[in-house]
């Protein structure tokens, strides 16, 4: 396995702790309050080697928002939230009056649009800061128990490599965490390896 060195996992860190600060001041336009994101961790491991207990909560439902990049390299990102931090950002985003009702209605909508700022803010800073092309899909939002989520992701053997991010968001006085995962060939981890030395090199 080619993996990142510590290095490589700072220099990442800082690229997406740029990505989330973009998000943070994006999600504070949408619900009207200071919007914190820390500084993700970065952590590579193999699909296989993954563990339902770095979720934190075993057999949770979580919200998950899934797109696909390609350009440079080509990656599958997931942004999960558990299903009950989901409901209370989108209840966040949609204004505080809306009933729990209608909240289900919306879900879909504004999960995909948070997932959309966060991981474009992500992935943008990257481009940016490694100068490289990227191209996102439409994002797609489903529900799922971490079990489903990390059964699909164990057996995608075209991409055995999964990026980690841990990202702790705060809206007001209300705290959610998140889990930021993107999903990587051998041939991408390498090519996004190769994009961090050169980036290094040049700074």
């Amino acid at each position: 396995m080619h993996s990142l060195s510590e290095l490589h996992l700072d220099a990442l860190s800082e690229v997406f702790n740029v990505g989330a600060g973009r998000a943070a001041a994006s999600l504070s336009e949408i619900v009207g309050d200071e919007v914190r994101l820390s500084v993700p961790s970065v952590e590579v491991r193999k699909s296989s080697d993954l563990d339902l207990s770095i979720m934190g909560v075993d057999n949770a439902r979580f919200g998950a928002v899934h797109q696909t990049f390609s350009g440079t390299f080509e990656a599958e990102a997931i942004l999960l939230f558990t299903e009950e931090h989901a409901l209370e950002i989108v209840k966040d985003m949609m204004g505080s009056q809306i009933s729990l009702e209608d909240l289900a209605e919306f879900e879909q909508e504004a999960m995909c649009e948070l997932g959309n700022i966060i991981l474009n803010a992500c992935l943008s800073a990257m481009a940016d800061m490694l100068n490289i092309p990227l191209n996102c899909s439409l994002p797609n939002y489903t529900v799922a128990t971490t079990e489903e989520i990390f059964r699909r992701v164990s057996d995608d053997s075209d991409q055995p490599y999964v990026l980690l991010l841990h990202i702790d968001l705060a809206i007001e006085k209300r705290h959610s965490e998140g889990h930021l995962i993107f999903l990587l060939s051998s041939t991408s981890l390498q090519d996004l390896i190769v994009q961090i030395d050169r980036f290094l090199g040049e700074v």
